[in-house]
């Protein structure tokens, strides 16, 4: 009897093995064709910035013919009839151009959701097929025998796994505020500047003074894309991290947050102030970032407080505010950043608390124990 359960396990066993094995295939097939279409979504989205482009570029090209239309229709006197001829091909020419783009734009379009709508889906298999395999897993580690402390070991793995995912999501939100940053910012002012470079070489030739105006403004122009990138810059990493350190750093950043938004913060610092692991003291400096904004955005306070305790093996931070505060069933934690903050917390072992009651403020305080990396 107890050789044929044993014979009955095994083949269990390797049932699941299969199945594991199986789900597994699913899952990378799905997840190889997700980043085929990811290339394909790339594609279709740089075809139609190409398409886009064009259009603009042609719809000038056609305001400027048919305003020659115009001009050569009203003072036909001075026009030979193949001056009207050619003016209205060129209008109509541009016109028959740009309907055929609009049309290849919206196919593009259809085509861009169609592929977005896969890529949703094609990430739900992905999941559940990982989820499949961990769960499988689970089952035949259950019958091998391995049952000591598994609820714990499977709520650590679950944990592991959702914070690597909201990592990797974290990272990539972040890259796609970067990317539409620049490309809202630094990209817009180039092609700008571009553009007016264009002109400013026409107009050397036909109106010097014209010409030198224009390279006045340019440079203002440059000036001001190069404070936008720094901003970006700064914003991504302060330098001054590395060269001054964390303390400095954030004297920096409060001065210039009380500039812009007009909000008064008390910053203070207790214990004795010293350098710290990198991963520390960008994990500091961002949660002090985040909870600022936070007040900026959501408290409508006319003041805060920041407090940094060194302590011999933790760091103990406070961020607090006079804004009008919430009740704990209100909490939005994804509206706020604070699952960020606790996830950035988490990383480096510490912890985060909050408090807040309406009309009377909210209060943040974090915990991280310092180990040497």
């Amino acid at each position: 009897m107890e050789m044929t359960l044993e014979a009955v396990l095994d083949k269990t066993v390797n049932v699941l093995d299969e199945s594991k094995k199986d789900i597994f295939e699913i899952a990378e097939s799905s997840r190889k064709e997700y980043e085929n279409i990811e290339n394909d979504l790339l594609i279709i989205k740089g075809d139609l910035k190409e398409v886009i482009d064009k259009v603009d570029r042609l719809e000038r090209i056609n305001r400027k013919a048919r305003l020659k239309l115009m001009e050569v229709s009203r003072d036909f006197h001075h026009y030979t009839e193949r001056d009207i001829k050619a003016a209205y091909e060129k209008a109509e020419e541009t016109s028959v151009e740009i309907a055929v783009l609009k049309e290849k734009e919206e196919q593009l379009k259809i085509r861009r959701q169609e592929l977005e709508n896969r890529l949703i889906n094609l990430k739900k298999t992905v999941n559940r097929a990982e989820s499949l395999v961990s769960r499988v897993s689970l089952v035949r580690e259950f019958l091998k025998g391995e049952l000591t402390n598994l609820s714990e070991h499977f709520d650590e793995l679950k944990q592991k796994h959702n914070l690597a995912i909201k990592v990797i999501q974290a990272q990539e939100d972040e890259r796609g505020r970067v990317s539409r940053e620049i490309h809202d910012g630094p990209a817009q002012s180039i092609a700008n500047l571009v553009f007016r470079v264009e002109l400013t070489q026409k107009l050397m030739d036909k109106d010097l003074s014209k010409a030198k105006k224009e390279l006045k403004d340019l440079k203002k122009s440059i000036r001001l894309s190069m404070q936008e990138v720094r901003r970006i810059i700064y914003n991504l990493r302060p330098m001054s991290l590395d060269d001054l350190g964390l303390i400095p750093t954030l004297n920096r950043y409060i001065d210039r947050y009380i500039d812009q938004t007009g909000i008064i913060i008390n910053f203070n610092v207790s214990g004795t102030e010293k350098r710290l692991p990198k991963s520390y003291e960008v994990t500091i400096f961002r949660l002090i970032q985040e909870g600022l904004n936070n007040i900026h955005k959501h408290s409508n306070a006319s003041s805060g407080r920041v407090r940094l305790d060194y302590a011999s093996n933790e760091i103990n931070l406070l961020v607090s505010d006079d804004g009008v505060g919430f009740e704990s069933d209100e909490i939005e934690e994804e509206k706020y950043g604070l699952m960020s903050m606790e996830e950035r917390c988490k990383l480096l072992g510490g912890s985060l608390s909050l408090e807040s009651e309406k009309n009377q403020g909210t209060t943040i305080k974090i915990n991280l124990p310092i180990k040497k990396e």
